[in-house]
């Protein structure tokens, strides 16, 4: 049984990880602010969420567990409303998303 749930983790640590760097990925390769604030948002609650689950797990169950189960609940709130608060900023200060790049506008042709 300890075997199981020790690979379980470790499933949870690689694919949280694979979601942080697929997002830093995210970050320098989309085209604009608002695709890089959703490639950041989304992957950074799930990411944390999944990394720390799999810390839960090999934690056990105490103290640990529990305040790693606090600190999942306050990112899986914080995050999406940071990202929220980001973009409405942006939207505030006359930033406007990119809607189709330069080489796919058919009027240039």
């Amino acid at each position: 049984m300890a075997m199981i749930v020790d690979a379980l983790s470790w499933v949870f640590l690689l694919t949280g990880g694979f979601l942080g760097v697929s997002g830093g990925i995210g970050i320098l390769r989309f085209p604009d602010f608002f695709t890089r604030l959703h490639a950041a948002g989304v992957t950074d609650t799930l990411c944390a969420a999944l990394i720390l689950l799999g810390l839960m797990m090999q934690a056990g169950w105490g103290l640990v567990a529990v305040k790693l189960a606090f600190i999942i609940l306050f990112l899986s709130f914080t995050g999406p409303v940071a990202a929220h608060a980001l973009a409405r900023a942006a939207l505030h200060g006359g930033l406007m998303p990119l809607l189709h790049r330069a080489e796919d506008d058919p009027s240039k042709s």
